[in-house]
């Protein structure tokens, strides 16, 4: 490391989870003990605010955002087949692009301290992969201040919707994605008619994984023996193909059912094949236990799922928002059970997508963001702005407007 190459930026009088004050040294991107010998040295004034780490956005769905658009009045739907008929509605009711809505919802998750997200972006033959090319665009419009995975996500089936399968090959074939979706195997992915494409599907998600070296993830909404059984297919299938820690399971609703020895056994075989599990808090029901997850070794992350699309009007992609909303659908009121919302929303996402740790610690990341704060439980209740995001010690957010 020479003078002329190194990037040094010292955030003055902040204090680090609310603590004492002191000064945060970022040194070309991670915090450092010291300022090097003879560089040039940039300084900021954080003015006594609290220094908290940002946030990962593990499950956000920003190809089908209606968020800044004219109101859409949703209908009823009692199925995830009338809901996907109602994604193609809203998408042709929007008058801007996708690329463009996209890329004004991830902007705006930026400035409210997101680091990273994981995008799932529907992959059908009623889209092609313009929503996959959309969100790209978005994504490299904002390579400078958050990471983000795009998962080709077959929302309308494999099975139940023929070319989907050629789609998803030529999204991996092509480049364009980072990790290879799917949705309910068993439950929702047949031919109408069938009995159920279970096995199928996991064979085109699992091939095209195996082919082209992606990571998987799917969404399962299923319950009961249904969503267990798949849970036990998926862990086979991840040992069997050598994919630990490479597949991830979104919702895992049939998780969040469990108790007991039958909660303990499937945690053990979660484990055991290393896959990760993502939650959105959209419920007291659905909430995975993931503290009790972690103790037997399941990394969890925590994200926002839709934000204002057919599914649901509901949603800010503002993961300290959802931290909060962890804590009320936990009725947390312990700073421990605080604490651990924000540890969630920060670092189970960064261990689903295999970022390093931000944890203000010498050799993390310079990825925080300063507020106004006593500590972080109050910090998770109280939900205060984001004065100033910091991205690899640049400052990239500040006052709600990105840079």
């Amino acid at each position: 490391m020479t003078a002329e190459n190194t990037t040094v930026t010292v955030f003055r009088d902040v204090r680090p989870f609310g603590g004492a004050v002191t000064d945060l040294i970022a040194v070309n991107g991670a915090l450092a003990h010291n300022i090097p010998d003879g560089v040039a040295v940039d300084y900021v004034d954080g003015h006594g605010k609290a220094a908290v780490p940002t946030l990962v956005d593990a499950h956000i769905h920003p190809d089908k955002t209606a968020w800044g658009e004219p109101w859409y009045s949703r209908r009823t739907a009692h199925a995830i087949g009338e809901l996907v008929a109602g994604d193609v509605e809203l998408h042709h009711a929007q008058p801007t692009p996708v690329a463009d809505r996209a890329l004004r919802l991830m902007a705006h998750a930026v400035t409210l301290g997101t680091r990273a997200m994981r995008a799932h972006v529907d992959v059908a033959p009623a889209y092609g992969l313009a929503g996959v090319e959309a969100v790209a665009t978005a994504r490299d419009a904002l390579r400078h201040a958050m990471d983000v995975q795009i998962v080709a996500f077959p929302q309308h089936g494999v099975e139940r919707t023929p070319g989907t399968a050629a789609l998803l090959e030529m999204a991996a074939d092509r480049g364009l994605i980072d990790v290879i979706g799917g949705i309910d195997p068993a439950g929702f992915d047949h031919t109408p008619g069938g009995t159920g494409g279970g096995a199928r599907q996991l064979d085109t998600v699992f091939g095209i994984a195996e082919r082209h070296g992606l990571p998987i993830d799917i969404h399962l909404h299923d319950t009961g023996e249904t969503g267990t059984a798949t849970l036990t297919d998926i862990a086979e299938r991840t040992r069997a193909a050598g994919l630990q820690g490479r597949v991830t399971v979104s919702h895992a609703f049939a998780v969040a059912e469990l108790s007991g020895h039958t909660l303990d056994s499937t945690a053990n075989l979660l484990a055991m094949a290393d896959i990760a599990l993502t939650t959105a808090a959209l419920s007291t029901a659905t909430v995975l236990p993931f503290r009790l997850l972690a103790q037997h070794g399941v990394r969890v992350g925590l994200g926002s799922d839709g934000v204002r699309d057919n599914w649901s009007p509901f949603g800010d992609a503002d993961m300290l928002h959802r931290a909060w909303l962890l804590g009320w659908a936990l009725d947390a009121r312990l700073d421990e059970d605080l604490e651990a919302c924000y540890e969630l929303a920060a670092d189970g996402g960064a261990a689903v997508m295999g970022l390093p740790r931000a944890d203000l610690q010498p050799g993390s990341p310079a990825d925080f963001m300063l507020l106004d704060g006593e500590c972080v439980p109050q910090i998770v209740v109280d939900v205060p702005r984001r004065d100033t995001v910091v991205r690899a010690g640049r400052v990239v957010a500040r006052d709600g407007i990105l840079l």
